[in-house]
């Protein structure tokens, strides 16, 4: 007989026997289970692996992508290995159940970017590789749930240009960062400053001009006394980048290290010349000298204005504009700055008047030019009036030229406008211009609500004599003015002159209501007199009823009177009739 506690375990390895995959190699050492697939030639993962498993090893096969379903389940997966296949996507969510993964290699694949939820759930990762890969975007928050427990993490031999600066520099555990054999040419100031365990940081053959001034670059020194008991001496290697030789990289070239062999590709003085045998006081910055700037601008207002500034140095300097009331210039929906200098004031009001300062600044020092920008004002309109008020502000007497030399007026356009297909939010405007009006530029629309004091501005090209006016508000009375604009001759200067202007008013989205309405009214008051009619009718009948009735009443009560009259008449007598009285009633 065998015993229960022999047959149990001959079940056991029956059933991790019969749970191993195809082609795999499974072992149960020390109650840990690892299931090895390597170069099996497999498409995909397995679907048939036991999800009690520790280590994962798939690498050297032809694994197209990861997906949630690989690694399902997989709670005590420690390391996984998926090196050297053919994986170009990872799903979203693929490693959410791999909770207690400590390694993850993706070694040698063909992945093109890391998306925010790529690697979601690997909160107790330490080692993650990634190099030899094409990988040209990592997202900001891709690292996120590892940041605080990850130590290594390469991303060598990729096409980044660029890494989630902010993300590295909160993985305060770190110990190696291999970053070389990239397009990276810039690093964020600080990026290193708190990682106290970092001791091996790779920066070879990447395109960096300059390195960031950086206290954990001083950790890297041959000869260093360490200050904090915790802190490694830093293994930096920089070689094969493009540096450019000036004040900038100084501090580096302080460094008291070993020779690694850099070189300088830049200034043209100092290329190729090996970095560490280059004499510091040829470390040297050009201060920015502006060469180019626009002086003196004129624009139209409500058009765009293009200040101008170039300037050359060493470093390239940047470029910063100030506005007239010493306020600093950024990026705005009314206002861009370009990497070349270029200021544009895309709509451009009277306030905008005044002059903008250009700042070229570099490590050297800096360099300023003024530029005066002036506003051509145009005449806006009183509320409620067909009357232009004057511009608030010194250029006034521009707009408002409107004699010759000789004191003689200038010929006004005739001011012909008018309004039509008004609806409840649009109206089409027309006008016309006499041929003995000065030619004109454009034309410009102003038109405001009688309850609203903003004017609204329409510029309009020459050749157009319609306009359709949108947005309106129904049932709102608007006043509306047509300007022409045109060179002053006189005075080689804009002018501009009111060709017509008008009031309309737009129309209820429901007229059909007030057909209604009226229509309720007039039947209303109809049955109203007709009421009244019919109440006096009835008055005027129990006015009668009742006069009746009381003459009724008198006749019935009245006898009627008989007199006997004897006439004496010689001696004798004579009888007469009696005579009956009646009283009549008459209405």
């Amino acid at each position: 007989s065998v015993p229960p506690f022999s047959l149990l375990l001959l079940g056991t390895a029956v059933m991790m026997a019969h749970a191993c995959p195809k082609y795999c190699v499974c072992q149960n050492l020390s109650e840990s289970l690892g299931t090895l697939c390597p170069s099996k030639g497999l498409l995909f993962v397995p679907l048939d692996i036991d999800r009690r498993t520790v280590e994962l090893r798939l690498g050297g096969n032809f694994i197209l992508k990861v997906t949630p379903q690989d690694f399902a389940n997989m709670t005590g997966l420690v390391d996984l290995t998926l090196s050297r296949n053919t994986i170009s996507a990872i799903q979203p969510f693929s490693f959410l159940d791999l909770e207690t993964l400590r390694s993850l290699h993706l070694d040698s694949n063909r992945l093109t970017e890391l998306g925010p939820d790529d690697l979601r759930g690997l909160v107790n990762l330490q080692h993650l590789i990634l190099n030899n890969n094409q990988l040209n975007r990592i997202s900001k928050v891709a690292f996120d749930d590892l940041m605080l427990t990850l130590e290594d993490l390469d991303l060598s031999y990729n096409n980044l240009r660029g890494v989630p600066w902010e993300s590295i520099r909160k993985m305060v555990n770190l110990h190696q960062l291999s970053l070389d054999h990239n397009l990276i040419s810039h690093i964020v100031e600080g990026t290193f400053t708190d990682l106290d365990k970092l001791a091996r940081l790779d920066l070879t053959s990447n395109r960096l001009q300059k390195l960031p001034p950086d206290p954990i670059f001083a950790r890297s020194q041959t000869n260093l006394i360490l200050t904090t008991p915790y802190a490694p001496q830093v293994s930096l290697s920089f070689g094969g980048n493009p540096l450019h030789c000036n004040c900038e990289v100084l501090w580096l070239r302080r460094l008291d290290r070993e020779d690694d062999m850099e070189t300088c590709a830049s200034p043209p003085s100092l290329k190729g010349r090996y970095f560490w045998y280059v004499r510091e006081e040829e470390f040297v910055c050009e201060p920015p000298l502006i060469t180019q700037h626009t002086h003196k601008l004129l624009v139209l207002e409500g058009q765009t204005a293009s200040l101008r500034c170039k300037a050359i140095g060493d470093p390239m300097p940047i470029i910063h504009w100030v506005t007239p009331d010493d306020r600093l210039i950024s990026n705005s929906s009314r206002a861009t700055v370009y990497d070349n200098g270029t200021l544009d004031i895309t709509i451009t009001t009277s306030k905008d008047y005044g002059t903008f300062t250009c700042i070229a600044a570099n490590a050297a020092g800096e360099s300023t030019a003024s530029i005066e920008l002036s506003i051509i004002q145009l005449p806006h309109l009183s509320n409620g009036t067909n009357h232009t008020a004057q511009p608030k502000s010194r250029l006034s007497d521009i707009t408002s030229s409107a004699k010759t030399s000789k004191g003689e007026s200038k010929p006004v356009p005739e001011k012909v406008v008018s309004v039509s297909e008004v609806s409840a939010s649009s109206a089409l405007v027309k006008w016309t211009v006499i041929k003995t009006a000065p030619k004109v530029k454009m034309y410009q629309l102003q038109y405001n609500c009688s309850e609203d004091e903003v004017l609204i501005y329409r510029m309009i090209p020459v050749a157009s004599k319609t306009f359709l006016v949108t947005n309106l508000v129904q049932d709102m009375q608007y006043d509306l003015c047509v300007l022409a604009i045109w060179d002053d001759t006189a005075t080689t200067l804009t002018a501009t002159n009111v060709v017509g202007c008008v009031q309309f008013i737009t129309r209820d989205n429901y007229p059909q209501c007030q057909s209604l309405h009226s229509q309720f009214l007039g039947g209303t008051m109809i049955l109203v007199i007709g009421g009244i009619i019919v109440v006096t009718l009835l008055i005027f009948i129990i006015i009668l009823m009742v006069r009746y009735k009381v003459c009724s009443s008198t006749q019935s009560s009245k006898l009627p009177v008989v007199s006997n009259t004897y006439s004496q008449t010689n001696g004798g007598s004579t009888q007469v009739k009696p005579q009956i009285t009646t009283t009549r009633c008459t209405a």
